[in-house]
């Protein structure tokens, strides 16, 4: 018996990246093909101080976020940078609108900490509008259902905001 399959073909996966949006310290987070998802991220306010569980460590950047918009099964995520006067990050790292449970008075904000090498050179932080809680398959990973449109890969230090 010999099986013959016609009109198979092979499959094409490609990984596609999204381009890194323009970052700020208020931005309107964008899906993978740069549409707005009608949440916007900002960062309320930021300073230098020692984080309380490394205090040995120096000072490191303390930041405020708020998400508008965001409802609880969508948890849309930004990169924030801590940056310097040039604009080149110094340190990144993603928040989720989800670690936005701040006090009762204003509880669509959040906290979170970014470590730098060189504290005294932040001059604030940005927030970057690519939403990246999506987590698709990519071809390495799956060739049938993998590929598509992908969040951009998150900023390392030294990348030019």
């Amino acid at each position: 018996m010999i099986l013959v399959l016609s009109g198979c073909a092979s499959w094409d996966c490609t990984d596609i990246t999204a381009e890194r949006g323009k970052a700020g310290v208020r931005v309107q987070v964008v899906d993978t093909d740069g549409r707005p998802l009608g949440v916007t991220a900002a960062v309320v306010d930021w300073r230098l101080e020692p984080h309380p569980q490394l205090p040995s460590e120096g000072d490191q950047v303390r930041f405020r976020f708020r998400f508008d918009g965001a409802d609880a099964y969508s948890n849309p995520a930004v990169d924030a940078c801590a940056v310097d006067k040039e604009r080149v990050t110094l340190g990144c790292r993603t928040i989720h609108s989800t670690q936005a449970f701040g006090p009762a008075d204003d509880p669509l904000t959040g906290d979170d900490w970014l470590a730098v090498e060189h504290p005294e050179q932040v001059a604030g932080v940005l927030l970057i509008p690519n939403d990246q809680s999506y987590d698709g398959r990519t071809c390495a990973v799956d060739i049938k259902d993998g590929g598509g449109m992908h969040p951009p890969e998150s900023p390392g230090r030294g990348d030019q905001l």
